[in-house]
């Protein structure tokens, strides 16, 4: 016996993408070298050398892959705009061929009946504002809410959602703090000047939105996506307490606290005290970072779950500046995926009650959630990938509980539409619904996007009971 899981009227099915990740053309049309092509053409720092030079080509076969979207039925599609694609060096006028792809882009979505999603950062900085110092600099948020008009200016009147930043804790702690993401800086304080920047490039870019956009005939929803992490202790001991809200203070409030109170956690500030003394917040900053927005945008992938450290030197670079002496991180129990990441929707429901309770009113977008798994075509040529079918209906079903139990859910956009360049992985592992075969760019529908395109259809899930 099989019981209908129903989705309210109107929830937004999608799917998301990110540009270094499957445009390719990394030479073509005034586009110069962002952070990620620094990095990734930099020996050892991606796994088999792989670059996102060519990635899935999407820049040239955007026809095709509109189609896909169209034959899995989704309402919208999130994507993101290049920067060094728009506006090359980080400053000035932008590029008027790099525009024009992004109008053909949303142009023919909205032809297909997609509503288009942009997100104006998804961790491709121009070099040349890496080079002048990134986003440790307060200069580079300045930059960025330039861009932002700039880019607003242009589609202002094709683009449903603006996502200012995607995920800003891996841009600034795993690019400035482990060093494992562009730009491959290791640096504590550098970790956490680039947090507050970003931050505040999301306030400044807020405002540069606002006033490009014309909401009496284009309306458009300005939101950002954080990778929050859903921080278990490992038991009630005051030892294990104090780890989760230490992770929670760098990888959750951090940004939580100024965007939606414009204040800095009185936690944070302390337990990284050794580090800096926050003299780079300006006043006005967090008022700034505070401008409000319309939805929070959520990425979950799996659970975090921390012990009490051992109060020791971990030895090589942490991307949790000021927790790393005092944090263990324990293996969460279950099923793993192709990146050894545990398979775990409760955490998911968690989170989204969290938000639910402390930020009321503030409508929420599941932006990410996937899985990768390896892959392959059978000799028939199908792709049978029914643990991804698995994962992706249990995380459903996770939104649909939090949803009975009032949280704000506006949509769920599945990461991602294609296989892609997965960051200091290369191509390694696999994302997508729809499998890429890199030597000759041939898509194949994965069964898991048969069963998503069922679920778009149906309006929800179907589940035994």
């Amino acid at each position: 016996m099989t019981m209908p899981l129903r989705f309210p009227p109107g929830f937004r099915w999608g799917t998301a993408t990110a540009a270094y990740q499957i445009e390719g053309a990394a030479r073509e049309d005034g586009r110069t070298p962002s952070i990620w092509d620094t990095f990734s053409r930099t020996p050892g720092r991606v796994r088999n050398g792989d670059t996102g030079d060519i990635a899935a080509d999407h820049y040239h076969r955007t026809a095709e892959d509109i189609a896909l979207l169209r034959r899995l039925g989704v309402t919208d599609y999130r994507f993101s705009i290049a920067w060094p694609r728009v506006q090359p060096t980080g400053r000035g006028p932008a590029v008027q061929q790099g525009l024009d792809f992004y109008r053909r882009l949303t142009d023919d979505l909205r032809e297909a009946g997609i509503r288009p999603v942009a997100t104006l950062y998804h961790w491709d900085l121009p070099q040349e504002l890496e080079d002048a110092g990134g986003w440790p600099q307060r200069e580079t948020a300045y930059r960025f809410a330039e861009y932002a008009g700039l880019a607003a200016e242009a589609l202002g009147d094709r683009v449903a959602t603006w996502t200012t930043l995607n995920e800003p804790w891996c841009a600034a702690f795993l690019g400035y703090g482990s060093g494992v993401h562009a730009p491959g800086r290791t640096s504590a304080v550098a970790s956490l000047r680039a947090a507050h920047h970003l931050t505040l490039a999301h306030g400044l870019a807020v405002g540069a939105l606002r006033a490009a956009v014309r909401p009496q005939t284009d309306p458009a929803e300005v939101s950002l996506t954080l990778n929050l992490h859903a921080v278990r202790a490992h038991s009630d001991e005051p030892g294990d307490r104090d780890a989760a809200r230490r992770i929670d203070a760098v990888g959750n409030r951090i940004f939580l606290d100024p965007v939606f109170h414009g204040r800095l956690p009185k936690d944070l500030v302390e337990d990284t005290a050794q580090v800096t003394d926050w003299s780079f917040v300006r006043d006005g900053d967090l008022a700034t970072a505070a401008t409000p927005i319309d939805s929070l945008g959520i990425n979950y992938y799996s659970p975090t779950e921390v012990a009490a450290g051992t109060e020791t030197d971990p030895g090589e670079p942490s991307p949790w500046a000021g927790a790393e002496r005092h944090v263990r991180f324990v293996p969460v129990a279950g099923p793993r995926t192709a990146m050894d990441w545990p398979v775990d929707a409760d955490g998911l429901y968690e989170l989204l009650g969290r938000l639910r309770d402390e930020l009321p009113g503030v409508p929420l977008m599941v932006t990410e959630n996937g899985a990768a798994y390896d892959d392959y075509a059978d000799p028939s040529g199908q792709v049978r990938d029914p643990e991804r079918v698995a994962y992706l209906h249990a995380h459903l079903s996770a939104v649909h509980r939090a949803l009975a139990d009032g949280a704000d859910v506006r949509g769920y956009f599945l990461w991602s539409l294609l296989d892609n360049f997965e960051w200091a992985y290369g191509y390694s592992k696999r994302f997508g619904i729809v499998h890429v075969d890199f030597a000759t760019q041939r898509r194949t529908l994965k069964d898991s996007a048969r069963w998503y395109a069922d679920v778009i259809a149906r309006g929800g899930l179907l589940t035994s009971g």
